[in-house]
């Protein structure tokens, strides 16, 4: 799918902010290099488009991810031996099944005797180097995916932290310390009861620690700089006036809040060698840091005296025999380009698929995430069904119900057809529909009217016929319906002519094959774009199809620290401020004949090079925020209606794609899942 690029229609918006990059985009000045390896521009001369394993070297050969897991996880790390039999004396007092995953640091094998965990489901030790304390160690197994099943999470570790008996503004010692993490987060079972109650019931709780544990700004410390430089990573920056962390780096966290760690990309290389030091390293930043993210997330961390919790049985809520559906049905705008047809051999040169765009795009600014590569599913051909029955196995792991494919239909010409129609000749559960992209396929990928390749040409086919081409699709038992109608969405309505006779028609049909109708969505794409607007029902229309960022601000992203190359020409957005503006929109009544949509990012760089549109600033923090605001929009729905849109699975040379890259593993798909299943 394409958007219609700023210069068309932003009222000429493109030539002031072209403009602009222009004179923002000149050389900037050398910088000194810094000293310290976390640092962004170290981190960007390190980084490679090759895939990099992510577990640890180490690891290799020994490592096996746990079948069946649990829905709570322990993630104990150990480099004080003596300290462990009270911890797991603790862990007793959990009240439902859960697995254990331990870290050793303390050189020496290590045998934990779990004889009187009654509720353990699986344990794994593994043993990681005395470096970064507990934090680089919870950064491996973040990185080796071994958290991605959990939905929340108790973070422990042995902890003397001997320095605090001097500290001038911290009350205690280290012993007194640890004793009150494990008397406040363990205890009892009905202390544990009632703080996973919280969870289950209070959606706005992401991190839970001890009383007096919550810090702010006055204990940044040392690390404000070295936080700044981590944050870049994910596109955000650093509000110096505005921190809450959990101290001591003991606490129950949602899943997903350490899971989407990945995207930082930090590996020991990040990290100083070990020397005692209290303060200002690596570690102690990404401590603050997870307060940040925690907050960017839209979640809220508190301390144990917040939470009025009585206990109740709501801690059931994380029993592997709970069963429960997503809070909505998300569907996800699928690109069925990524195999050869014809077509593309004449336009592109024999053997094109826009993998050729995906891997050759050249990054615009430092530390842009381009090229961005896919991770699990390699450079897929989806000629191959089976590439679509992973896709949807990935897809449904993280709560999306199907894809919405983008079906090219050119007065009666077929295009990229062969993946939807495999749907036919299979037999998995695997739901689908489709939306008609009737714009024109060019040279420029912008359905403009220059440089076409092949256009809609509505007097050689009429658009009638449509119907009766997909209404093998429409009759599958697996295609998607709402109000048992299927649903088809139309891109730009308005161009078809007499588009009100042509929906009648298309419904009379639909009846007359059996299928009692059609649920009919139009992509909200704005009067600019041949969109409608006013009362759907004059337009033969049941709902809006919300399609961002189409009918979103547009908000020019500040340059001076970018360090754009000289090249650029295009335009870089903040995506900050469309998830901002979009959140307030969905805080007021959604009209029931609206189903909201969201972009995952939007980079065209792969398709343009110099020359694209450009959001900066998602991640899967952001990501999670807005669209949990999305699910929340619909959540009084009846559950038919609660539907969702993400753009995209798989737009991977626009940037938009949810399914597993290199750059950010399953991230965007954690906190889909962290949203639907909460």
């Amino acid at each position: 799918m394409t958007i219609h690029s700023l210069r068309r229609f932003k009222n000429g918006l493109s030539r002031v902010f072209g403009f602009a990059s222009r004179l923002l985009a000149a050389p900037s000045p050398q910088t000194p290099t810094r000293s310290h390896p976390a640092d962004f521009d170290r981190w960007v001369g390190r980084r490679s488009a090759r895939l990099r394993p992510s577990i640890p070297q180490p690891w290799l050969g020994t490592f096996e991810r746990i079948e069946n897991p649990t829905k709570i996880a322990v993630l104990l790390h150990v480099y004080y031996r003596d300290l462990v039999d009270e911890i797991l004396v603790e862990l007793q007092n959990v009240p439902v099944a859960f697995d254990l995953i331990v870290t050793n640091a303390t050189d020496q094998p290590l045998e934990l005797d779990t004889s009187k965990l009654a509720l353990l489901g699986k344990s794994v030790i593994v043993d990681v180097d005395n470096c970064g304390r507990d934090i680089l160690p919870m950064i491996s197994v973040v990185n080796s995916g071994l958290l991605d099943p959990y939905e929340v999470i108790l973070k422990i570790h042995t902890k003397k932290s001997e320095w605090r008996l001097n500290h001038p503004e911290l009350s205690g010692n280290g012993d007194s310390w640890r004793q009150g993490f494990l008397a406040g987060l363990l205890g009892s079972p009905e202390n544990v009861e009632s703080i996973l109650s919280e969870f289950a019931e209070n959606p706005a709780l992401g991190l839970l620690t001890t009383d007096g544990n919550v810090l702010s700004t006055e204990f940044w410390g040392g690390n404000r700089e070295r936080a700044r430089e981590l944050l870049l990573r994910l596109q955000l920056h650093l509000n110096d006036e505005s921190l809450t962390f959990a101290a001591g780096s003991i606490y129950w966290v949602r899943g997903f809040l350490l899971q989407g760690l990945r995207a930082l990309s930090v590996n020991a290389e990040d990290f100083e060698s070990e020397a005692g030091q209290i303060d200002g390293t690596t570690a102690h930043a990404i401590e603050r840091i997870l307060g940040i993210l925690t907050t960017e997330a839209g979640y809220l961390t508190r301390e144990r005296a917040e939470i009025v919790n009585s206990g109740g049985s709501s801690w059931a809520h994380y029993s592997p025999s709970e069963t429960r559906r997503p809070r909505a049905r998300a569907l996800a705008f699928y690109l069925p380009q990524f195999h050869t047809f014809p077509e593309n051999d004449a336009w592109w040169g024999e053997g094109f698929t826009e993998w050729s765009n995906v891997s050759a795009a050249q990054p615009v600014f430092q530390g842009q995430n381009q090229p961005l590569l896919p991770a699990e599913l390699g450079f897929y051909d989806l000629a191959n069904p089976e590439v679509r029955t992973h896709q949807y196995e990935i897809a449904r792991s993280a709560g999306l119900e199907g894809f919405m494919y983008y079906y090219y239909w050119f007065a009666g010409k077929k295009l990229m057809n062969r993946p939807i129609e495999g749907h036919l000749s299979g037999t998995n559960d695997e739901p689908f529909c489709i939306m008609w992209a009737n714009e024109n396929w060019t040279r420029r990928w912008d359905g403009g009217e220059q440089n076409v390749l092949i256009a809609q040409d509505y007097d050689a086919v009429p658009a009638t016929q449509f119907i009766h081409d997909v209404l093998p699709l429409l009759l599958d038992p697996r295609y998607i319906r709402i109000d048992d109608k299927p649903v088809i969405a139309v891109y730009r309505i308005t161009q078809i002519p007499d588009y009100v006779d042509v929906l009648n028609y298309w419904r009379t049909v639909a009846i007359e094959a059996g299928l009692g109708g059609l649920n009919i969505v139009t992509v909200d794409v704005g009067r600019s774009m041949d969109g409608i607007e006013g009362n759907l029902s004059e337009h033969g229309v049941d709902a809006f199809l919300e399609f961002a960022p189409h009918n979103r601000p547009w908000t020019a992203q500040d340059r001076n620290s970018l360090s754009v190359d000289p090249r650029f020409e295009g335009n870089i957005l903040s995506y900050a401020a469309m998830a901002s503006d979009s959140e307030l929109h969905l805080r007021e009544p959604v009209a029931e004949y609206r189903y909201p949509g969201m972009l995952v990012n939007f980079d065209n760089t792969a398709r343009r090079q110099w020359q694209p549109d450009l959001w900066y600033g998602s991640n899967p923090y952001t990501f999670r925020r807005w669209f949990n605001s999305m699910v929340s929009a619909v959540a009084d729905r009846n559950w038919d209606r609660r539907v969702v849109f993400v753009n995209a699975w798989n737009e991977w040379a626009e940037g938009a794609v949810l399914e597993p890259s290199q750059r950010f593993g399953r991230t965007y798909l954690l906190a889909v899942r962290d949203v639907l299943y909460r």
